[in-house]
């Protein structure tokens, strides 16, 4: 019997896609028969994740967690909207949820956590999914969010089930952690998934993302033949426009359409910490597919 060790694992793992728990198991069933172990794994149905890898997982669900003063949001992608409704999927998208508290939000991390009652851990247990519903699949991204003293406040929008569906967002209110302050929560964060602001406060804009705007605005104050002075006013002008359009704390409440939402926090007697916003698939480019040159290209 070879010796199964560690680079023998990882060997038929990047062979087959299983998982390393599957195949340190395939290993000891097979003696340590390296093309055995392959075909142990590929009759169990463990190694079709492997050929799944390159399809592109646009679709899934985002996930998201709070206890107290503690919050997590995840988004784990997979190939078709149908994953979204599986109960495995569903179950496997809200752990990874809970975990990611645990984890810190490092994606990492989270993936090399024990995922509980599995004796995998959270990446060989997606693989073991892929497995079993036959579409390739990932932890795309994960962050947490936190507050010494307040809440943590979660919202996903038209959700499939409490904490799950395509849009998900986290809110950290520092101050007293009141029912009121928790509904509050709730309500910047349906404002978030509305109105999808890029910053926090002014200062947290990205200096790129603003140098960026500012010379368009320029370029477009120039074109009307104004002096130099009053193309810097009108710059700062729309400059200010753009802050009431990108920046969380400077944007018309959506609840009312008046007040800001600076004013409605500071009313409640509490700070806005932060926030967190993911849209399902948001980034990840997508390949548009030719129903009809599919069944053609099958057919040949």
């Amino acid at each position: 019997m070879a010796e199964i060790t560690a680079a023998l694992v990882k060997e038929l793992r990047e062979k087959t896609g299983a998982g390393m728990m599957d195949c340190k198991r395939a290993l000891n069933e097979t003696g340590g028969d390296l093309e055995a172990a392959i075909d142990w794994l590929r009759k169990k149905g463990l190694s079709a994740a492997a050929k799944k890898a390159g399809r592109v997982a646009a679709e899934g669900l985002v996930g998201v967690h709070s206890e107290g003063t503690k919050g997590a949001i995840v988004e784990v992608n997979a190939e078709t909207d149908f994953v979204g409704r599986n109960e495995t999927f569903q179950a496997f998208v809200e752990t990874c949820a809970k975990l990611a508290i645990e984890a810190g939000g490092d994606v990492e991390k989270l993936k090399a956590m024990p995922f509980p009652g599995s004796g995998r851990s959270v990446a060989d247990e997606l693989t073991h999914l892929i497995a079993t519903i036959g579409e390739n699949m990932s932890i795309r991204r994960c962050t947490m969010l936190s507050v010494e003293k307040g809440a943590v406040a979660s919202y996903v929008h038209s959700a499939l089930k409490p904490g799950l569906g395509r849009i998900g967002v986290l809110v950290a209110l520092s101050g007293d952690a009141t029912e009121a302050v928790l509904a509050l929560g709730r309500q910047v964060g349906m404002h978030v998934a509305a109105a999808q602001p890029q910053a926090l406060d002014i200062s947290s804009v990205d200096p790129g993302s603003l140098a960026r705007e500012k010379d368009v605005l320029t370029e477009q104050a120039r074109q009307s033949g104004k002096p130099d002075a009053i193309i810097e006013k009108m710059v700062e002008g729309r400059v200010r426009k753009f802050y009431e359009e990108v920046v969380l704390l400077e944007q018309v409440w959506v609840h009312d359409g008046e007040s800001r939402v600076k004013a409605v926090v500071q009313k409640a007697g509490v700070t806005l910490a932060g926030f967190v916003r993911y849209q399902l698939g948001e980034g990840i480019e997508k390949q548009a597919s030719d129903f009809a040159a599919e069944v053609a290209a099958a057919a040949r």
